[in-house]
């Protein structure tokens, strides 16, 4: 009998052999194990077909002790698959990685945030790498390198998808990896060998605490490959990845048809459209739960709301947002779309999770993407989402990603290029000092600020948010230079040291101990650069 020793949340590989030669293995043999905990429960845990006679099943546990298996293959005749078993000894794990740590990341009950298993809170800074698995990203160098670069800047999680690509049609050449395409020609059945490539990556980035948010498709999918193929093709990920510490996304852009279809011209083909896949993905999702033995969180990619890509909101964890990418003209309208999505009841976690590539269509650069951070987290978002043009469809340096199926390319900037662009370095500084506060806690409150004229543009509209007491945080656009901030209510009993926080630099200018005025205003006088600011009010000691 086999014994495997792992930490916490560290991931176990078991490997079988079939003894029996199988014509189709993918279409025609299952293989599970079932998985008795030291607290007494049994998972169902899905095996996978890793390519010839090879099958292997993926475990990890936060229960330290023994974890004893025996799997079951659908053929009862197969004595390298059927009943064979196993034990998993899951030792503690005293490292820094937060995912090993504390856990998986999840929705917390209750609040407007995410979490990891343990409850400890989850601050949402993800990048999009929609293409990296493909090999214009190669392996290791430049991939361990763009990780490396994100991790050092505070980023906590990266978007990715699972093969069957956006912005490209079926087998484009463009999706393949080191092992070839994701599936054979036709989806007769998957192909191992582009997960082999695609594990290399994934694991990498768990084990340097980036937290995988892995698309299983783009939304038209489920018209080129049917909900049959794509259902397996979700059990596929699960049995292979499901053990990692990550989140799944049912779909990017669910509710899209393909880009030359004249689907969304006419208003009631486009009614049925929306209708047959709201239905779709609500029971792709719900499918996706039934089968993953390790309860991750699962989202949505959306054109808008993520909650009206499915019929039912309750299927996600996290009500992902798309926005818009029209630079300084998206920053209004997504600033009102997460108050809206936050608004909603029940309460579910909110994240803009595409808005503004920057340097998209050459606008979008650190002035929006500073002010799109802090509008979406004081304005109750559980985090932000990162984009740059370049590295979301990897634009290799000699072969840039080309023409969408539209005819016209995004932009042909090398993703390494893209990467030195400013806006990730400063949303990373913005994150760290969010961090020296229970972010977590925070709640909007226009309240402490002068009434904005309701014809006010973006550059004179500032937000706040903070902990009564406790905390002020308010991000202040350029318009707000001149005639300074005045901060509201604040509380008589509450002693107050101000600082401005430089959201491009990190630097802190301290304002020392604020007096406030009669009534509980204090005016903070002209700001002393003409650019945005990050005024900060924490309680004295």
């Amino acid at each position: 009998m086999t014994t495997v020793q792992v930490r916490q949340n560290e991931v176990a590989e078991l490997t079988f052999e079939a003894a029996v030669a199988y014509e189709d293995p993918f279409n025609h043999v299952r293989l599970e194990a079932f998985v008795s905990t030291p607290g007494g429960e049994t998972l169902r845990v899905p095996g996978y077909w890793a390519g010839g006679s090879a099958w292997k099943i993926r475990y990890a546990s936060p229960e330290i002790g023994e974890h004893r298996v025996i799997t079951k293959c659908s053929t009862h005749r197969d004595e390298g698959l059927d009943a064979r078993a196993a034990t998993v000894v899951v030792e503690a794990y005293e490292g820094d990685n937060p995912l090993y740590k504390h856990g998986a990341v999840r929705a917390a009950a209750g609040r407007s945030c995410l979490e990891h298993a343990d409850g400890t809170p989850f601050f949402w800074l993800a990048d999009t790498w929609w293409m990296s698995l493909t090999d214009r990203l190669r392996w290791p160098d430049d991939f361990r390198w763009l990780a490396e670069d994100r991790i050092a800047k505070g980023f906590t999680a990266v978007q990715v998808v699972a093969g069957l690509y956006p912005d490209m049609g079926p087998f484009d050449a463009r999706g393949a990896n080191e092992g070839g395409q994701s599936w054979e020609a036709d989806f007769a059945r998957i192909n191992p060998a582009f997960f082999d490539a695609a594990d290399r990556k994934l694991a990498y980035m768990v084990e340097q605490g980036l937290m995988p948010c892995l698309v299983g498709c783009w939304g038209y999918y489920l018209d080129f490959a049917g909900k049959d193929k794509l259902r397996r093709h979700w059990e596929y990920l699960v049995a292979r990845y499901g053990a990692y510490p990550l989140m799944w996304c049912v779909a990017g852009e669910a509710n899209m048809p393909y880009y030359q279809w004249d689907a969304f011209k006419d208003a009631g083909k486009k009614a049925a459209y929306m209708a047959r896949h709201k239905v779709e993905w609500t029971e792709m999702a719900a499918y996706i739960r039934s089968i993953d033995p390790f309860g991750r969180g699962l989202t949505i990619h959306p054109t808008e709301y993520g909650h009206e890509m499915v019929e039912d909101a309750s299927v996600l964890d996290l009500d992902m947002l798309q926005t818009g990418h029209s630079g300084m003209l998206t920053v209004e309208r997504t600033t009102a779309r997460i108050q809206a999505a936050v608004a909603r009841e029940p309460k579910t976690p909110v994240i803009n999770a595409e808005a503004c590539y920057e340097g998209i269509g050459g606008t979008s650069l650190a002035d929006v993407q500073r002010m799109l951070f802090w509008n979406c987290v004081l304005n109750g978002a559980c985090g932000h989402t990162y984009g740059a043009n370049g590295i979301w469809q990897v634009n290799d340096e000699e072969q840039p990603y080309g023409a969408s199926p539209t005819g016209i390319a995004w932009g042909h900037v090398f993703w390494k290029e893209a990467a030195a662009l400013p806006g990730s370095k400063q949303v990373g500084l913005s994150k760290r000092l969010l961090a020296r506060y229970d972010w977590w806690r925070f709640e909007r409150h226009p309240e402490w600020l002068n009434p904005v004229p309701d014809d006010a543009d973006v550059y004179a509209r500032p937000y706040a948010a903070g902990i009564p007491g406790e905390v002020r945080i308010v991000y202040a656009p350029i318009h707000s230079v001149f005639p300074g901030l005045t901060v509201r209510e604040l509380e008589p009993d509450v002693p107050y040291r101000a600082f401005l926080f430089d959201p491009a630099t990190g630097e802190e200018y301290d304002l020392g101990r604020i007096v406030p005025e009669a009534g509980g205003t204090w005016p903070t006088g002209s700001l002393p650069v003409f650019h945005d600011w990050v005024l900060v009010l924490e309680r004295a000691s």
